[in-house]
Parts: C-alpha cells; sequence; structure tokens
C-alpha cells in the first residue's frame, strides 16, 4: 500500500504577500531504499512515485483524494507563524 504525506504548504521567506498560502500538497512517500550507482556515485531508485507533487486547496480535499483511491496518509501541518512588531525607530535606540 502507497503511503503519502500530506503538508500544508506555507508563505516563503522571500514573499510579503499571503498568496498561495495555506494550500495542501500532496507528496509519497519512497517505499524503495536508495542506492548508488556504481558508474556516477549518484543515489537513486527504481520508485518513480516521489517524483509527483499534488496540490489541493484544502486539506479534506486532500484527505478525499486518499481515501477515495486507496491511499494511506499522515498530515503535517505548518508551525505557526509569529510576528515580531516593532517600531523602525527601535532599531535606533
Amino acid at each position: 500500500m502507497t503511503t503519502a504525506r500530506i503538508i500544508e504548504e506555507v508563505r516563503k521567506t522571500t514573499q510579503s504577500g499571503k498568496a498561495q498560502a495555506g494550500r495542501w500538497l500532496l507528496m509519497f512517500e519512497r517505499e524503495e531504499k536508495m542506492v548508488a550507482d556504481p558508474l556516477t556515485g549518484w543515489a537513486g531508485s527504481g520508485d518513480t512515485d516521489t517524483q509527483i507533487r499534488m496540490t489541493f486547496p484544502t486539506l479534506e480535499d486532500a484527505q478525499r483524494y486518499c481515501d477515495e483511491n486507496g491511499i494511506g496518509y499522515h498530515v503535517v501541518k505548518a508551525a505557526p507563524h509569529r510576528l515580531k512588531i516593532q517600531a523602525y525607530a527601535d532599531n535606533f535606540k
């Protein structure tokens, strides 16, 4: 049985707005171990499901998709974001 992670996407540190934040990303877990290629030394496996990434607007949509397709999942919620509010003048004290 395949297993997936449903991850809450957060705002990137280089973004000032909140567009596309709060979406949910579905990623499949790796089922085969990584093996080093003898010629190049790069690590890889035959598991191509890890290349699939799907986004959903809500957690319920992602969970419904997994339930309908028989995919086991676990949810990873984002850490709470705390703002440090200070005045610009505080930089010169």
